[in-house]
């Protein structure tokens, strides 16, 4: 029989025609297993190597001239790849450590071999024997026993051609995952890079701590919540937009080093670095002020950097991103003045402001508040010359309300933003711990929110302000957005390369399953 190269592009299964026709050979095939009085589903399988562990001690093995040690061993995985010639065939395994060949012989395994018919690429299978090197060279299983795994009921998409639409690879990450299996490695190193945070936290002294995601009221960020109801308490609650607030109630509490790693929500916009719900690192460190955090971000920026690629350049596109401390302090006011030619100290209310915006053809809303008039600015003119790791310092009182007045500069704050990329990655200022400035201040903001219609100012916490006529240290705070951090480390260019699962809208009839050529069903 001629050998049957049985890849995704070339299986027999993608010329029955139709899907339809696939799930029905498999469900057949389903069928005869079973009458085969064999479980397609087993609760359990004892696996004592993975595919690259096997390689792995196999060629240790031939290096120290004992191949034949390496025997007996069990390996499981996901049918990549099918090649049959008559009694003897080959198929690839995949498991999250790669690949390992599989060599089913008709005279080794007896009746077990007809099960052969009956395996389709995509089901999980255990298989166990001895490691040997074939003819052409390649380190292979030779099977004695097969155990089927899980029957896959849908063929594998195709590589080159099922998943070249983008927003099947977001929405079924998991084909995703299948058909591209390099993908996987961004995620691992996410995983790693919030490892990596944690012991430069943790060395640091810090307390990792959780603080509520369904709150009474959504402060903490200029952001718009999502809104949500508590049946029993018969309560309108949020889901949270930031963890400010309750982590400076731990530091009035006594703990003086305090971080949290967790999802926010925030009702916006979803672009290349924007998603509704993302990761966010906030931090907070009593008897510190925005210098301190500054030396830290610093610091845990370059070596999360140095840990990932083992060099603190990193290639972004055709930039080169050097994360060598220290990095650049800038002035806001400057930057901006630099690059519009703007100074914003000579507009101090928002119609000045939004006249000079005009004239620059931002296009403002017909009612903008001074601080979101500076930020657009910020984002056109400043965001897009900050290609290597910087520090924007000192903002104006109007875009930081949970920000300490700076002693020096009336009207701004010691607050900075670091950007890399273009694009911020961090937020920090010397808390305002002073309960009378903190509620005027949120007292501005509510009347932000009535003057000029912006649903995203923050909100008054009156338990928050409570807490602070307790007494809070000086402290310096930090919030660090763990998947633009994780796009910069891994050279990513949208932050849904970043998240396993993105939002996504949601298809028609709410049905979001696609055939392996990537169109819906």
């Amino acid at each position: 029989m001629p050998e049957q190269n049985l890849q995704p592009d070339t299986d027999s299964e993608a010329n029955l025609g139709s899907l339809e026709a696939n799930l029905e050979s498999r469900r057949s095939k389903l069928d005869r297993i079973r009458q085969r009085g064999i479980d397609p589903y087993p609760p359990r399988f004892e696996r004592d190597s993975t595919a690259a562990s096997a390689i792995a001690r196999f060629e240790a093995a031939e290096a120290d001239g004992a191949p034949d040690s390496v025997g007996n061993i069990s390996v499981a995985g996901r049918i990549v790849s099918m090649r049959v010639m008559g009694r003897a065939a080959f198929l690839d395994l995949r498991d999250s450590s790669g690949v390992v060949q599989a060599m089913l012989r008709q005279n080794v395994l007896g009746e077990d071999y007809a099960l052969l018919q009956d395996l389709d690429l995509g089901d999980f299978l255990g298989v166990s024997g001895n490691m040997m090197r074939t003819r052409t060279g390649q380190s292979t299983i030779e099977a004695h026993s097969l155990t089927i795994l899980a029957k896959g009921m849908r063929p594998l998409p195709e590589k080159w051609h099922g998943l070249r639409d983008v927003e099947t690879r977001y929405r079924q990450r998991y084909l995703d995952l299948i058909a591209n299996p390099e993908v996987a490695d961004t995620f691992v190193q996410r995983s790693r890079i919030i490892s990596g945070i944690r012991r430069f936290l943790d060395g640091r002294g810090f307390v990792e701590v959780d603080t509520p995601i369904l709150v009474p009221i959504p402060a903490g960020a200029h952001a718009r919540p999502f809104v949500t109801h508590h049946n029993a308490l018969d309560e309108q609650l949020y889901l949270r937009i930031a963890t400010e607030l309750y982590l400076k109630r731990l530091i009035v509490g006594g703990l003086d080093k305090v971080y949290e790693i967790g999802r926010v929500f925030r009702n916006e916009g979803i672009d290349q670095d924007h998603n509704p719900e993302f990761t966010l690192l906030e931090s907070y460190e009593a008897y510190a002020d925005y210098n301190t955090v500054m030396e830290m971000v610093e610091s845990l920026v370059s070596s999360l950097a140095h840990d990932t690629h083992g060099d603190m350049r990193i290639a972004m596109g055709e930039q080169v991103i050097d994360f060598t401390p220290p990095w650049p302090r800038l002035s806001l006011r400057e930057e901006v003045l630099k690059h519009s030619g703007i100074d914003i100290e000579d507009y101090p209310d928002s119609e000045s402001l939004t006249r000079v915006c005009l004239d620059l053809g931002l296009q403002p809303g017909p009612r903008e508040a001074r601080g979101r008039l500076i930020d657009k600015m910020l984002s056109v003119y400043v965001e897009p010359h900050l290609i290597q790791p910087s520090f924007l310092m000192d903002y104006p009182e109007d875009m930081s309300p949970l920000a300490k007045g700076h002693p020096d500069k009336p009207g701004y704050v010691e607050r900075f933003e670091a950007f890399a990329a273009g694009m911020e990655i961090a937020n920090s200022y010397t808390e305002l711990n002073d309960p009378e400035v903190q509620r005027a201040r949120f007292a501005g903001q509510e009347h932000q929110r009535d003057a000029y219609g912006d649903e995203e100012a923050d909100r008054t916490d009156t338990d928050f302000l409570t807490a602070l006529e307790y007494g809070m240290p000086p402290t310096g705070g930090l919030g660090i957005g763990i998947d633009r951090l994780v796009m910069l480390l891994t050279g990513q260019s949208t932050i849904r390369d970043v998240l396993l699962f993105p939002q996504m809208r949601s298809l028609s009839g709410g049905e979001n399953a696609a055939t392996p050529d990537g169109t819906t069903e």
